[in-house]
């Protein structure tokens, strides 16, 4: 798990540790990891791939709550998530699920300079009021997000990218939806303890690869 200490990331270390799973998590700060697991030390940001090698080699899959937590933080999705993919390309691990954000399928990307002015999924409200406002307010994380998804798609492993809305520290419920290639029609919110849920799920789902999800409730 890459990002562990996050919102997400540390919610899927704990469901995925409580199920029984062999996790090994990768953070900035291993001290703030709540399990007691195998931790390797990385900054995401500035990291080698060799650093991670001994990390993913052997995994099943990997999983990646990289996000910016402020603006100095901005440009870790991408880059991490380059390093996570030329790590994996050298142990031979294929699996991939990242999270990213509902609002970034209209955001522009070095690849994709013209994106479609709405996601699919929206309704009226998100189209016109809550995606433009989030765009505008966060539109250096999302134009990171959108570059990370990118370097995702072209990345030629088994990948999955989730795309909440807004997240909220609620329970995990289970009773979320989910939307293949668009955003949740009508989904505002979903829990971050359900994000990481679907996302652990979707490691053994292959129909979701090579798919970006919406999810909300």
């Amino acid at each position: 798990m890459v990002g562990a200490t996050g919102g997400i990331g540390g919610q899927a270390l704990e469901q995925a540790g409580a199920a029984g799973h062999d996790v090994t998590a990768v953070v900035r700060n291993p001290g703030n990891v709540s399990r007691e697991i195998h931790t390797v030390g990385a900054n995401l940001a500035t990291a080698d791939p060799a650093a991670l090698e001994s990390a993913i080699a052997g995994a099943d899959a990997v999983l990646s709550g990289l996000g910016a937590r402020s603006r100095s933080d901005i440009g870790v999705a991408w880059r991490g998530t380059l390093t996570i993919v030329r790590a994996m390309l050298t142990t031979g691990v294929n699996r991939l699920v990242v999270v990213s954000a509902a609002p970034v399928g209209a955001v522009a990307s070095p690849g994709r300079p013209d994106p479609p002015k709405d996601d699919p999924g929206d309704g009226f409200f998100m189209r016109h009021l809550f995606a433009p406002f989030a765009r505008a307010a966060f539109r250096k994380r999302y134009e990171d997000l959108a570059h990370m998804e990118e370097v995702v798609r072209e990345s030629g492993l088994d990948w999955t990218i989730v795309r909440p809305p807004r997240l909220t520290d609620g329970p995990r419920t289970g009773a979320f939806r989910t939307a293949f290639g668009k955003n949740v029609r009508g989904g505002f919110r979903v829990s971050r303890a359900d994000v990481a849920l679907f996302m652990l799920r979707a490691v053994e789902a292959p129909e979701t690869i090579h798919q970006t999800i919406g999810i909300a409730y």
